[in-house]
């Protein structure tokens, strides 16, 4: 082949990638602009006051509005009695966030960096900014203790997905009342089936706290399978109780856990249910919530949990009776990660 051809390939090469990285960038700008017009038939979003401390005794959701419009991504509010009525955003954006007694752990990405940066940030009840943490990977789950002591948060360091084997996360603890950051569980002892244990790929994720504001549960993954473990923060230890448990939620009188669980004979890549577990008696219990659902689900109280699944606008969010009977429901449209407060 000449030298001449040769150029003119190459040339030719170039051009066509160009092309197509020209393409890309258009299209992703136009669902960009897209995804900034309000829906027509979408939810009400206004800009006001939100809040995260105690509001007169009326029950309400914080939330992140996936609503198309200026303000999606954004926390936003509604009463927890009228879960599909108008919005009130904040401007505060997050990716993953939760909150209790008055305080908020907000998960975001930091805008202009190359590559993606993300923060977790907590905030206290009007949204302020307190401190902020640098976080080493995609954010996907978030949770703040009972009495506002700790935040946890899981952040993907390899790998996007829970629903294979090949990913690694790191979850940290911080204690708000001291400022300590536990940057990695994987510093913690763990105890698995009664003896001390140390293996290079656990990961940790899917922190739940107990009232006590010192004991958790999570999710400690190793050799291909995972557990449910009960962990001492003042120990810094972790316990092993059962297996084929992930994204525990601790119920609010705390004797029960809300998890997925992977069921035998379903597709890979949507391999859960969701299922309760008796912490006394170990009964598990599955729920009528028959897809696959990939998230650390939320009590709204002692009776039922709230959980995301793919909507047309990215997510919405169901309710489910958490004693196995009843059917799941929809409880809001374009909606992710909500804190049930007041």
């Amino acid at each position: 082949m000449s030298l001449q051809r040769r150029i003119l390939i190459l040339a030719t090469a170039v051009v066509l990638l160009a092309a197509v990285a020209v393409t890309a960038l258009v299209r992703a700008s136009s669902t960009a602009e897209r995804k900034n017009r309000t829906q027509a038939d979408g939810p009400q979003v206004t800009r006001g006051p939100v809040s995260l401390g105690p509001a007169g005794g009326d029950p309400r959701i914080v939330f992140r509005n996936m609503a198309w419009g200026p303000h999606r991504d954004e926390l936003a509010t509604v009463p927890a009695a009228a879960p599909e009525g108008d919005r009130t955003a904040s401007g505060v954006a997050c990716l993953r966030f939760h909150a209790a007694a008055g305080t908020g752990i907000c998960l975001q990405a930091e805008q202009g960096g190359v590559p993606d940066r993300y923060r977790a940030v907590v905030l206290d009840a009007r949204l302020k900014e307190v401190s902020a943490h640098d976080v080493s990977g995609i954010p996907t789950r978030a949770r703040v203790s009972p009495g506002g002591r700790f935040a946890a948060w899981t952040v993907f360091v390899g790998g996007d997905s829970y629903a294979g084997t090949d990913f690694s996360t790191r979850t940290s603890v911080l204690d708000l009342g001291t400022g300590r950051l536990e940057a990695s569980l994987e510093d913690y002892a763990i105890l698995k089936d009664g003896k001390p244990y140390r293996s290079a790929d656990v990961n940790f994720w899917g922190v739940t706290f107990t009232a006590d504001e010192r004991t958790f549960y999570a999710t400690l993954g190793t050799a291909g399978r995972t557990h449910l473990v009960r962990g001492d923060l003042a120990a810094r230890t972790v316990t092993t109780l059962y297996e084929n448990v992930e994204c525990p939620s601790l119920s609010p009188d705390g004797t029960r856990v809300a998890f997925k669980k992977r069921v035998p004979g379903l597709p890979a890549e949507a391999p859960w249910r969701l299922h309760v577990l008796d912490l006394a008696s170990g009964t598990q219990t599955p729920l009528a919530e028959e897809r696959s659902v990939d998230d650390q689900v939320v009590w709204t109280d002692d009776r039922t949990v709230v959980y995301s699944l793919p909507g047309d606008f990215g997510a919405d969010l169901h309710s489910v009776p958490a004693d196995g009977s009843g059917a799941p429901a929809r409880l809001m449209a374009s909606a992710l990660a909500p804190a049930f407060l007041g």
